[in-house]
């Protein structure tokens, strides 16, 4: 990447797109008010944020597949980005205008409040923009009805209430993306399905070839990276179909096998322990009892 703008503050997108600032901690940009020769389309690469950016897309021309299809709704995207991130542009179109809106927001307008010391919880921003949140019209009227909320506060005299009102209103904005992130997990079952065979698959494909002893215990981001996936937002996935954690499921399908291998007297449980990427025989003696309440030496000798 040759280009690569860093946004540090509020106040240097805020420059970037000349618009003015009212809070130096957090800006929301309307996108129909910023003039076309500041939109600076092809001027760069990429975005690195040292501070929260929240984007909901309205333009034309702008949207995105999830798994190779065009998504469920078309009224917006939301999508998230936390600090330290770096965003790749993928080249526009020279007649692209873009619209809706930008909220960004310093981690130091968190400090000493409940959002800050949760604002870690909200996975979806280390979700990737494929993986925006798709808004119906009704969860799109909510959104702007917060970001409405928001812009009045900015538009006040600062005093004793801003900071808590603006957090207020943040930590509320959050909650409700993560509602319909819920909902949008439900929506696309029979895609989660796909999903879901696939990593069931590759899971057994695995541990059928020579990887365990070449590779070790597989991640729960090697499985995401197979099926074209964020860790987090694969993790999440999961989570809701199963019920269970990504990492726990490897290690289900890890104990499933490892109980199989056990009927095999011919194998010592150290050897076993090495099929199955354990580096340290321990590590696996330690999962397996946790597991099944038994060491797998005692489970063979039951069995």
């Amino acid at each position: 990447m040759k280009n690569i703008l860093y946004v540090n503050t509020v106040s240097d997108y805020c420059k970037l797109r000349n618009y003015e600032v009212l809070h130096p901690l957090v800006c929301l940009v309307d996108f129909d008010k910023v003039k076309k020769e500041y939109y600076s389309p092809g001027l760069y690469d990429a975005f690195h944020y040292n501070c929260y950016a929240v984007f909901l897309k309205d333009a034309k021309g702008c949207k995105l597949q999830y798994g190779g299809k065009p998504y469920d709704y078309d009224e917006g995207t939301l999508v998230f980005f936390a600090p330290n991130q770096t965003v790749e542009l993928g080249g526009y179109n020279p007649d692209y205008v873009p619209k809706g809106y930008g909220l960004l927001f310093h981690p130091d307008l968190l400090l000493g409040t409940s959002l800050g010391s949760k604002i870690q919880h909200y996975e979806f921003f280390s979700y990737t923009s494929n993986e925006a949140l798709h808004l119906s019209a009704k969860e799109r009227h909510i959104i702007l009805s917060l970001f409405e909320k928001i812009q009045f506060e900015l538009e006040q005299n600062l005093d004793k209430h801003s900071k808590s009102l603006i957090v207020n209103n943040l930590e509320l904005f959050l909650n409700y993306c993560e509602r319909f992130y819920d909902r949008q997990f439900i929506t696309r079952e029979s895609a989660n399905k796909s999903v879901l065979e696939k990593f069931e698959t590759q899971i057994n494909n695995y541990f059928l070839s020579d990887a365990p002893e070449i590779i070790g215990i597989p991640s729960v981001a090697y499985f995401a990276d197979e099926v074209h996936l964020s860790p987090n937002y694969f993790g999440d996935l999961i989570k809701k179909e199963t019920g269970k954690s990504a990492q726990e499921y490897i290690q289900n399908k890890i104990i499933d096998i490892a109980k199989n291998k056990l009927f095999a007297a011919d194998k010592s449980i150290n050897e076993i322990a090495f099929e199955l990427g354990f580096k340290y025989p321990q590590h696996f003696i330690r999962l397996f009892k946790s597991r099944v309440g038994q060491t797998p030496k005692v489970f063979r000798n039951l069995n």
